[in-house]
């Protein structure tokens, strides 16, 4: 079983697909700036929970955040636990002006 995650960006989501199945397998919906991303909710279609689908989603997001140069801010439980438990993404998640010592 592959899963493939595809950015939509016309839809601001990132979208999950299994290959031979039918329709979405699960998605990661964001909000854009030029600055970040906001990742505010993740979803995975119940028959296709615990096959990974979850974290091939954090996974492909992250990396196009990367790629942009972008920071994160991750609102959604998920992706600010999956980050939480894989530190090679941590030094992507935004800092406030506020929070930063000069």
């Amino acid at each position: 079983m592959a899963v493939h995650v595809k950015d939509v960006p016309e839809a601001k989501r990132y979208e999950a697909r299994i290959d031979g199945e039918p329709g979405v397998a699960g998605f990661a919906d964001y909000i854009r700036t030029p600055e970040l991303v906001a990742f505010v909710h993740t979803e995975v279609a119940p028959e296709h929970e615990g096959k990974k689908v979850g974290s091939a989603l954090a996974r492909a997001a992250l990396d196009g955040a990367r790629a942009a140069n972008l920071r994160v801010l991750a609102t959604c439980p998920f992706i600010a636990g999956w980050i939480a438990r894989h530190p090679e993404y941590q030094d992507l998640l935004y800092q406030s002006r506020s929070s930063v010592s000069d």
